[in-house]
C-alpha cells in the first residue's frame, strides 16, 4: 500500500456558521458523557453508555454532512450502520462470524434482537476510521485492511468493557485472550473481516477534503481515553496492552502523518499558491 502524498481528493465547499459548530458541540458531549461514565454506577452507567453512543454518532454523522455533503453523508450511514446492523441480526442467529452471543435488554429497543444503539456504535467509529485510513494509504485495499484493523482493534477495548456490563453474553467464551476471559477470540476475528468489508465499502464513496479536527479529536481520545480508562480506572491492564498495542500499529504512523503535516487529502492548493507547507 501506498503511503506518498496523494492531492487527486477534490475539495469540499466549505459551510460555515452553526452547521461548524454543531459536530464540535457533540464530540464535546461526547466526551464529557464517557468520562462521566467512569464515575456512576448501575443504571446511570447504562444510560451514559447509550448517550455516549448516539452523540459520539451525532458527531460523526453531522461532520460528514458538513464537510463532505448529504449525499456522501448518506452513504455513510446506509454502509456502517447498516452492514453493523446485519451482521450483528445474522451473529446472534447463526453464531457467525462472532461466535454464539445474545444482547440482554439493557441497552433499549431491539429490531430483530439487536439493539439500536449497536449500529449506531458501529456508525460512529468507522468514520473516523476510515479518515485516518484514507491519510495513510492511496487505495482501496490499503484503505480496507488498514481502516479495518483499526476499527476492528476498538473492539479489544469494547467487548470487555460491555460484557462486564452485562451487555451482552457469550455461549462459549473460549478460547480467550491470554488474561482477557470473557469473549472468545472468534468475536474479534469476525469483527476483522466485518470491518475490512465496511471499510472497502465505504472506501468506494468518493474522497473529499475537509476540516477534519472533530474525527482526529475523536479517535484520539478513544484510543488515548481507553488506555487510561483500562489502565488506571477500570483495572484492567491486560485490556489496555492488548487494546493499546494493536490499535497503536495503525494510531501511531497516523498521529506522525499528522505530526509531519502530511496534505494527502487536502486536494491541489488554491489558485497562485505554491504547493509545500506555508
Amino acid at each position: 500500500m501506498s503511503v506518498h502524498t496523494y492531492t487527486g481528493v477534490r475539495p469540499s465547499r466549505r459551510p460555515t456558521g452553526l452547521p461548524v459548530t454543531l459536530p464540535w458541540v457533540l464530540t464535546g458531549l461526547a466526551i464529557l458523557a464517557q468520562i462521566s461514565w467512569i464515575l456512576v454506577s448501575g443504571q446511570a452507567r447504562t444510560a451514559l453508555t447509550i448517550a455516549a453512543v448516539l452523540v459520539f454518532a451525532a458527531a460523526s454523522i453531522s461532520h460528514a454532512w458538513v464537510q463532505r455533503g448529504a449525499a456522501w453523508a448518506a452513504g455513510y450511514v446506509v454502509i456502517s450502520a447498516g452492514l453493523g446492523w446485519a451482521v450483528e441480526a445474522v451473529g446472534t442467529r447463526t453464531g457467525w462470524p462472532f461466535g454464539a452471543y445474545d444482547y440482554t435488554a439493557t441497552l433499549g429497543w431491539q429490531v430483530v434482537g439487536v439493539p439500536l444503539v449497536v449500529p449506531a456504535a458501529w456508525a460512529m467509529m468507522a468514520y473516523p476510521c476510515l479518515l485516518a485510513a484514507q491519510r495513510l494509504t492511496r487505495s482501496l485495499l490499503g484503505t480496507a485492511l488498514v481502516g479495518g484493523w483499526l476499527l476492528a482493534s476498538w473492539d479489544l477495548f469494547l467487548d470487555p468493557q460491555m460484557v462486564a456490563e452485562g451487555h451482552w453474553v457469550w455461549s462459549s467464551p473460549t478460547p480467550a485472550l491470554p488474561n482477557v476471559p470473557g469473549i472468545p477470540v472468534t468475536n474479534y476475528l469476525g469483527w476483522l473481516l466485518t470491518s475490512v468489508a465496511m471499510m472497502a465499502l465505504l472506501g468506494l464513496l468518493p474522497r473529499r477534503s475537509g476540516a477534519d479536527g472533530v474525527p482526529t479529536t475523536l479517535l484520539a481520545w478513544t484510543y488515548a481515553g481507553s488506555v487510561l480508562a483500562n489502565l488506571v480506572f477500570l483495572q484492567r491492564p491486560w485490556v489496555a496492552l492488548w487494546g493499546g498495542l494493536a490499535m497503536g500499529l495503525v494510531i501511531v504512523p497516523w498521529v506522525l502523518a499528522l505530526w509531519s503535516g502530511s496534505t494527502r487529502d487536502a486536494g491541489p492548493p488554491p489558485t497562485g499558491v505554491p504547493r509545500g507547507r506555508l
